[in-house]
């Protein structure tokens, strides 16, 4: 189904989650299948048009103004071969729709810590997980990809060893992906949850956080954020109004009490979620907001975490900043460091750092100012936790440079009019 700018339902169809700068696109194709996805390409480079995907529209970083829009919400179906612990993944499906299908057979994916998020675009970028530092990034375990190049036509990225290392890392700059096939997991429960401290009285829990990180086994997947916590009746009473270190846990297998003691010797949590959770509900893990909204963000993948420029996170980026910030941090290692023949970068990176901005403002020149005292530590950056455009540079710095120049020549035979524009143009 086409719709025009005229059309009924045109701007509830052209909006995601992330309303920044939504597309405006000429024509929108409400795909159902991969013969839409085809035809909608083949309308765009008969037309001489650009093309644009959405699926939940999470990661959206810049609009498309014109052009098409291929918008994958319908296109969402997920099949699950409990034998062979796979599952394939429609275009438009988010991780709700692939863990409801996956869990009554007791199998879980590698999904992220937003159930709403677009399970392709996602692993498209890599795709980091609640059980990232057990078995790696999402991208790691794709084993096929079924894509609409930029000629029109459909294929087996796996029949094209370049197009499939692409495809795993590169984002959405090589065609647009119609279905992938991933590997599940025996994970029908964890161990996981959030311990909420009010940071005001146990400012010691970034330092305790970092500490105890250097000691887990990779079963444990961990991150903390920092909030400011408007005080409003939506946000849970124990928490209104207070600068929030939020530890987020996710463990695998036995002993998870045990091993977050050194976390629960900080003091009595405002709040407290942790315990056994079926794995359909580990979106309650990280809560995070399920409305739609406006944001930006910058990332960096770290050495290490410094405590000097962890001090000042909270006089950077808390409550007395000039516009609100959440910074996330997130323990990588483990089975993430493992080295897998795709476009991944910057394995060895031990954290990833990111400050997010709620609204429409710029606040480019904030986040800067709260990520350089950990210049020093920077290794480069994951895109999928970079929410707007960045420059060539910036780019540049998601990938090892041998890995950069393939990712763009082959961004060059696969797509030469750069008629696809992804998140991240590569």
């Amino acid at each position: 189904m086409m719709l025009t700018k005229d059309s009924n339902g045109y701007d509830e169809a052209r909006l995601g989650f992330q309303r920044r700068d939504p597309h405006r696109p000429d024509a929108i194709f409400q795909v159902t299948s991969a013969a839409e996805v085809e035809a909608a390409v083949r309308y765009a480079i008969d037309h001489d048009l650009r093309i644009a995907v959405q699926a939940a529209g999470h990661g959206l970083t810049q609009g498309i103004d014109g052009g098409v829009l291929i918008a994958t919400g319908s296109f969402n179906g997920v099949r699950v071969d409990a034998d062979r612990k796979t599952a394939w993944i429609e275009a438009g499906a988010t991780w709700r729709d692939v863990v409801d299908a996956t869990a009554p057979d007791g199998l879980a994916p590698l999904s992220g810590s937003f159930p709403g998020v677009g399970a392709i675009s996602y692993t498209l970028g890599g795709g980091l997980g609640l059980m990232a530092r057990r078995y790696g990034y999402a991208a790691d375990h794709v084993q096929r990809i079924e894509v609409v190049t930029m000629d029109g036509v459909r294929r087996n990225a796996e029949d094209d060893p370049d197009l499939f290392w692409a495809l795993r890392g590169g984002g959405g700059n090589f065609g647009v992906v119609t279905g992938i096939e991933v590997d599940l997991f025996d994970v029908p429960t964890l161990y996981g949850g959030s311990l909420y401290f009010d940071f005001t009285e146990h400012p010691s829990v970034l330092d305790v956080w970092r500490e105890w990180t250097r000691t887990v086994p990779e079963e444990v997947t961990s991150a903390i954020a920092l909030v400011p916590m408007p005080d409003i009746p939506p946000v849970p009473a124990p928490l209104r109004g207070k600068y929030i270190a939020q530890v987020q846990l996710a463990i695998l297998g036995d002993g998870g009490e045990d091993l977050i003691k050194p976390l629960r010797a900080i003091g009595r949590p405002a709040l407290d979620t942790v315990g056994e959770l079926p794995y359909a509900e580990s979106g309650k893990i990280f809560t995070e907001p399920e409305r739609p909204e406006s944001y930006s963000s910058r990332n960096v993948l770290l050495s290490d975490l410094d405590p000097d420029a962890l001090a000042t996170l909270p006089k950077l980026a808390g409550p007395d900043a000039p516009s609100m910030c959440v910074i996330g941090i997130r323990h990588l290692g483990g089975a993430l460091a493992q080295q897998v023949d795709n476009a991944v970068g910057h394995r060895d990176a031990a954290y990833s750092l990111t400050v997010l901005s709620p609204g429409n403002h710029d606040a480019t020149g904030l986040q800067r100012a709260v990520l350089e005292p950990w210049s020093t530590f920077a290794v480069g950056r994951f895109l999928n936790f970079s929410f707007g455009p960045l420059t060539p540079a910036e780019l540049r710095e998601a990938y090892e440079p041998d890995a950069w120049s393939r990712l763009t020549e082959l961004r060059t035979r696969y797509d030469a009019d750069r008629r696809l524009v992804a998140n991240h143009q590569l």
